[in-house]
């Protein structure tokens, strides 16, 4: 979460390029990365039956594809601080979702602690002005940013962290490819800079190839509304980022948001750790 928080600033990068293109690239070259580092570690990729490849198309879908999309029409409409705070409730969806999806009952400890870590992100976050087109975007990045962890919670069991970042990953560049064909079109392709180039490698790298195995493996740990919980991360991190490149500032209300999202977190384990249903917090 700190890694995707950090990458707000590479991404910028991008604003000039044809989003679709610079995005199926980043998803094939991880693609690639994983399956040449699964290689080196003598490790197989498990492949999906029929009806988990459903799942993960899915999942590249709305946690990838539609994700992407969302942000950017979003950002058109509104300034990026109210897109940031309308996602910021993603830990209240994955704390009442992934039980759902589990069958299981949310536990409210957890609940109650993801709304904490909601307020913390959103005091980080700002405000700013919108309007109703960018607000509804903002959602929708908001469900799918949810529905990229709790798709992959009936598919973890068996494929691993590992198969389900391989599968989700060339999924979502095939997609990401059709949509560069149609939308940004072949006249509008340029020869990238340095600059663009640098920011595709570390997405596909570091924010992709590295931040899905760890993310996939703490929710195999942790169950998807623990791990929600540090979602909260997201907006500090970006914070952070701004902070050491002199694009932002330290306030009062930054410095709150981070405790008080930290309280939410710290509160959401304790409540976790009494609940033996949650995830695997038992095992050693």
């Amino acid at each position: 979460m700190a890694i995707t928080g950090s990458a707000v600033t590479v991404s910028e990068q991008l604003t000039d390029y044809p989003l679709y293109s610079a995005q199926a690239v980043r998803y094939g070259v991880a693609a690639l990365l994983l399956v040449a580092g699964a290689r080196l570690a003598h490790r197989v990729v498990p492949w999906p039956t029929v009806r988990e490849t459903g799942r993960l198309f899915l999942l590249a879908a709305m946690g990838l594809s539609l994700f992407n999309i969302a942000v950017v029409r979003a950002v058109g409409h509104a300034e990026p601080a109210v897109v940031g705070v309308i996602v910021a409730g993603v830990p209240v969806l994955l704390a009442l979702g992934s039980p759902l999806v589990e069958r299981r009952r949310p536990p409210l400890g957890v609940v109650a602690a993801a709304g904490i870590v909601v307020v913390g992100a959103i005091l980080v976050e700002g405000g700013g002005r919108s309007d109703g087109v960018g607000i509804a975007w903002a959602v929708v990045a908001m469900i799918s940013e949810a529905a990229f962890t709790l798709l992959a919670l009936p598919v973890l069991p068996r494929l691993g962290p590992l198969g389900v970042s391989v599968h989700t990953c060339w999924l979502a560049a095939l997609q990401l490819a059709l949509l560069a064909v149609v939308i940004d079109g072949s006249a509008n392709l340029t020869m990238p800079d340095g600059g663009v180039v640098f920011a595709v490698l570390y997405l596909a790298v570091v924010l992709t190839a590295i931040a899905f195995l760890w993310w996939f493996e703490a929710v195999r740990l942790l169950g998807g509304e623990v791990a929600g919980l540090y979602a909260g991360v997201v907006p500090i991190a970006a914070a952070a980022s701004g902070l050491l490149n002199g694009t932002t500032t330290v306030e009062i209300r930054v410095l709150g948001g981070t405790v008080l999202a930290a309280a939410g977190i710290v509160a959401g384990m304790r409540a976790a750790r009494g609940t033996p249903a949650v995830g695997t917090l038992d095992r050693p």
